[in-house]
């Protein structure tokens, strides 16, 4: 880890009355969940109002999370001017998108007035392609050989497979579809005189997106006073495009992520070999000390090995010390009887030979592992293959097209893997608030909900696999800024009690709460309020009511997403990843079928009302509760509503605006 230097960079902070105003709100968020909890649950009716409750208590949560970020909201000052003589590599990805597209991202790119070359990334390997950015002088580079058969981590591959064939300090990473402005290295070039700053994002922008936003497309809550609270706690993170990096900072991600590799794969070899000198030593004939005594030195230098993993020795000394001592047992075993050692030696050798079984098979391949440790092995035999394991631990990563990944391969999202990795190291990073680069949102309902449901699967992929309220090198502002941007993603599940909650009432006359007190809305208005009003004066006129509409909307790409990303970490089932398509997708008819669960949560809630008003005139419910319920009810819509519009939607057109 790299030494973390005391550093607060230049800019201006929240002022105390914004602060008091956030602790004003956490403290009232604070007092009314603990009193739902504590004083108001209808437990007689627990079904509903457990998973309410749970639902107010994620939503408080989220709120505290939201009001921690915008506590260091950094409004930075212009950084200074470029360091001299940087070199700089502008990597365009791309994979399926229009080649014309991709040609004038590229051309802008060229245009850019700092010194630097521009390679187009072409995951799709186009000829024509080729030939177009050669005939423009552009850099042009596609996979290489060594990924034949080998996994290919989309979009990170396509960026690992170019860190190693370019060689600038700097990389300027942008999607296909972002047109950078000539000015975006001078703008953000200078925060790297910073030595620890590895990463500057700048703003995701799309200029094809009406004043409506029908899709909540451009995310100005997020690239705005999100990623500038982020940015105080040095939690600003990396987005995938649109961003300028530091390759030392990178290779260095690449060169420990290698060294994890290769550790993990002594520590399961260890593992291993500890099961199989088991199996062995319960062949052992009692007339055969010398045997004996060799299993036995191997089975310390086990326990050694595994003692000095845990004192971080250098691997490659661990690796050598304990193939010496296996190689000395070996030896001494040598004259024992050769026939029942046969069948082991053919084993081993298949082990070795087999190109279904190479090396780093049996390093990574539990399955194989496994194999060796069921079968009952003679002494020779088992030392032997304690022997081809270790000497597989020696050689790189065959598993992997490249022995070093900088960029992170385990989620779809590499972006936010990467950039907490990098968090973890020491390193920083820094949002700079300019737009830099404009590009092409989605002009469709289903492109929309694709690469919705990528962002969201991603990041719960990343939760999964390195959850950051555990990730060792991280300061604790950053762990909560990383788990608030996954934490958001789990609101799918409360939505359904939302929605649940107010129909039930509304149809069988079941309160989730003891009774609609004034202690209960003497609680809750003041905390949401206060809430809103902190909402809007951080949003200072930013037109966010979208993002706050599909936050919710959404809520069956949420689930899905959630469900499909722990599926696919615990059970290894597949995502189905797919490249968001940049062209128009939907034509014909209005695919309603896309927003079945909204239309049916829209159709109940309707059907509630009606129910609860005619319960209302009979006398059977209470006009408050109704009054409640129906207002939630009302929310609910106006927040699902958004769906009619963007199934609608077939694109901006200017002309027509």
């Amino acid at each position: 880890m790299r030494h973390r230097l005391p550093h607060t960079p230049a800019g201006k902070y929240p002022s105390p009355w914004l602060r008091l105003l956030i602790l004003s709100t956490t403290l009232l968020g604070i007092n009314y969940i603990v009193w739902r909890w504590i004083g108001s649950l209808n437990w007689a009716a627990w079904w509903i109002a457990v998973p309410l409750v749970i639902a107010e208590t994620y939503s408080v949560i989220d709120s505290l999370l939201f009001g921690l970020t915008m506590w260091r909201l950094l409004r930075r000052d212009p950084p200074p001017p470029p360091p001299e003589g940087a070199t700089v590599d502008v990597l365009i990805t791309t994979y399926n998108e229009p080649i014309d597209m991709v040609l004038d991202t590229a051309e802008a790119a060229v245009a850019i007035h700092y010194p630097h070359r521009t390679w187009i990334l072409d995951d799709g390997d186009r000829g024509e392609l080729k030939e177009a950015a050669a005939q423009r002088d552009i850099g042009y580079i596609t996979r290489s050989a060594s990924w034949s058969d080998k996994p290919r981590h989309a979009k990170a591959g396509n960026l690992n497979n170019a860190l190693f064939e370019t060689e600038g300090e700097y990389i300027l990473i942008l999607d296909a579809d972002q047109v950078p402005a000539p000015e975006i290295l001078d703008k953000t070039l200078g925060y790297f005189r910073d030595p620890e700053m590895a990463l500057v994002q700048t703003p995701q922008y799309f200029h094809n997106v009406p004043f409506s936003d029908p899709l909540g497309s451009q995310a100005p809550l997020f690239y705005g006073p999100i990623q500038q609270g982020k940015d105080g706690w040095n939690a600003a993170y990396f987005c995938g495009s649109n961003a300028v990096l530091r390759r030392e900072a990178l290779m260095q991600l690449g060169i420990r992520g290698y060294v994890r590799a290769v550790e993990d794969g002594v520590r399961r070899t260890l593992y291993t070999a500890r099961k199989i000198l088991k199996k062995a030593a319960a062949q052992v004939d009692p007339g055969q000390p010398q045997v004996r005594a060799a299993l036995e030195s191997v089975r310390k230098a086990v326990r050694d090995a595994r003692a000095q993993l845990r004192e971080k020795r250098p691997l490659a000394d661990i690796t050598y010390e304990f193939q010496q001592r296996v190689d000395q047992a070996a030896r001494s075993v040598v004259a024992a009887d050769v026939s029942a050692m046969r069948a082991d030696l053919e084993v081993i050798a298949a082990l070795q030979q087999d190109p279904e079984r190479t090396s780093t098979t049996l390093l990574f391949d539990d399955e194989a592992l496994e194999s060796l440790t069921t079968r009952e092995w003679s002494p020779l035999g088992a030392l032997e293959s304690i022997s081809a394991m270790v000497r597989a631990i020696d050689v790189g990563r065959d598993d992997e097209a490249q022995p070093m990944l900088p960029m992170a391969t385990i989620s779809v999202t590499e972006d936010m893997a990467t950039c907490m990795r990098l968090h973890a190291q020491g390193w920083r990073s820094a949002y700079h608030h300019e737009i830099l680069a404009r590009g092409l949102a989605p002009d469709d309902v289903r492109t929309m909900l694709t690469q919705r449901l990528r962002w969201a699967q991603g990041t719960i992929q990343v939760m999964l696999r390195e959850n950051p309220l555990v990730q060792k090198g991280l300061s604790l502002g950053q762990r909560l800024m990383y788990w608030a941007t996954m934490w958001s993603y789990l609101a799918g599940f409360a939505a359904l009690a939302y929605i649940a909650a107010p129909a039930i009432y509304l149809i069988f006359g079941i309160m989730p709460v003891q009774a609609y007190s004034w202690d209960f809305f003497g609680r809750l208005i003041p905390f949401l309020l206060l809430n809103q009003l902190m909402f809007i004066i951080i949003s200072r006129g930013t037109p966010t009511w979208r993002g706050q509409q599909y936050s919710l909307a959404l809520f069956p790409v949420w689930i899905r997403a959630c469900v499909t990303a722990f599926r696919n970490v615990y059970f290894d089932r597949p995502l189905g990843f797919a490249v968001t398509p940049k062209t128009r997708q939907e034509a014909g008819a209005i695919p309603w079928h896309l927003v079945k669960w909204q239309l049916a949560a829209i159709a109940m809630l309707a059907v509630a009302s009606v129910i609860g008003i005619v319960q209302l005139y009979f006398g059977v419910i209470s006009v408050l509760g109704v009054g409640v319920n129906l207002f939630w009810v009302l929310f609910d819509v106006v927040i699902l509503s958004v769906v009619f519009q963007a199934v609608r939607y077939r694109g901006h057109d200017p002309e027509g605006t």
